[in-house]
């Protein structure tokens, strides 16, 4: 068979977990890395994130409405996708997902609505007719914008951000469970599976959320805080580091090993794999913004702010470009491999159209911006002369 090099079972040729697979754990990526980000704020006091809370909350609430839509598009019975969030089974680790998600998402929404209470009480008060009603029903017909009521809001905010951050480290560890437990794949089979799913997370939600800051300070024609940028350069530094580091352990142990499936997935690397994991996810996606992001890190009293910036923002392109292409070579590398260990599959090509094709992709990854778009006409996430007042501290 012309898809097949070496030996290779009849169920080897397919590739069945397509692109829609690959972009199920890209964009739960990005809600476990935004929230992140806001509970860094409200959980750990740290100031130099508030003027991005807002927007990371925000973020992640968006991206997770549509993190399920990647399965549900995969799915061959799309309808019967509801069932997995009502009829939980502790055994399973698919199933696992639905009660996960589930409670995530009754997590986030809850401290949303208290984070943006004052605002749709202000909302409320400002406005006339439907939309006054309407406003009305959000604030649940309670107008307490009192100190004692924001001290509680406050209090509450913190407790859900506290258990938000555990919920959305599993929501994503989960997906790295998912394939770590395929013993019968030695490409998938790893306990560091979960942890670089984690932190590739935190690296993809920061990343983002890197860009994002700086486009809409453009937008709004406010220059970004330059404190905000160096700690999101900071911390993105850290869990980079921490993500190359696992994932080049992961290899360097299975080389250094050279049990039988190492001999098989060395030529997976170095033939089907040698673009998209040593060229695109290991240096362009790694090395690249490893150095970047240390200078920016220890050389940013020296750094213009325009520079700074520049080199910031070219680090996280390159970063979304690294997490995807880590998605992909765990995702379609390890179908790559056929069961007997002595064959592989040529590479796989996803559709351009199709419900699981590159279009589809990338309207998924739209989706989420045209929400957080719509989300800002409702609740807005910058109140006119907040990032000015938050700027004080910003130098």
């Amino acid at each position: 068979m012309p898809e097949i090099t070496g030996y290779a079972f009849p169920n080897d040729i397919h590739v069945l977990w397509s692109l829609m697979i690959v972009m199920y754990p890209y964009i739960t990526g990005f809600v476990a890395g935004s929230f992140i980000v806001t509970s860094l704020y409200h959980v750990f006091g740290r100031q130099e994130f508030k003027p991005i809370a807002k927007l990371s909350l925000a973020a992640s609430f968006c991206f997770l409405l549509i993190a399920g839509m990647p399965l549900q598009l995969h799915l061959g019975h799309p309808e019967r996708g509801y069932k997995v969030m009502i009829t939980p089974h502790f055994t399973s680790a698919m199933a696992g997902f639905g009660l996960l998600y589930t409670t995530y998402l009754v997590i986030v929404a809850f401290e949303v609505w208290f984070v943006w209470r004052q605002d749709i009480i202000e909302a409320a008060r400002r406005s006339r007719g439907l939309k006054r009603k309407l406003y009305a029903a959000m604030a649940l017909w309670t107008y307490d914008s009192s100190d004692e009521a924001k001290a509680v809001d406050h209090k509450v905010i913190t407790v859900l951000a506290g258990i938000g951050l555990p919920m959305a480290c599993m929501l994503h560890g989960y997906v790295g469970f998912i394939f770590g437990a395929i013993k019968a794949n030695p490409w998938w089979s790893s306990p560091l599976m979960p942890v670089i799913f984690l932190l590739s997370a935190a690296v993809s939600g920061i990343a983002l959320l890197t860009i994002v800051y700086q486009v809409v300070s453009k937008a709004r024609r406010v220059p970004a805080q330059q404190a905000t940028v160096s700690a999101m350069a900071r911390w993105l530094w850290l869990f980079l580091i921490l993500t190359i580091t696992l994932e080049l352990l992961e290899i360097i142990m299975l080389a250094y090993e050279k049990s039988e499936p190492w001999h098989i997935i060395s030529e997976l690397l170095t033939t089907r794999l040698e673009f998209s994991f040593i060229t695109v996810q290991m240096i362009i996606g790694g090395l690249i913004p490893v150095i970047l992001l240390g200078i920016v890190v220890m050389m940013n009293a020296y750094l213009h702010e325009r520079v700074r910036n520049t080199l910031t923002v070219a680090s996280a392109l390159l970063l979304l470009l690294q997490v995807f292409s880590m998605r992909w070579n765990v995702v379609i590398g390890g179908q790559l491999l056929s069961k007997s260990l002595r064959g592989l599959r040529s590479p796989y090509t996803p559709e351009l159209f199709g419900r699981e094709g590159v279009v589809m992709a990338v309207v998924l990854f739209i989706t989420p911006f045209v929400l957080m778009w719509i989300f800002d006409r409702v609740l807005p996430i910058h109140r006119p002369g907040e990032a000015e007042a938050d700027g004080g501290t910003g130098h």
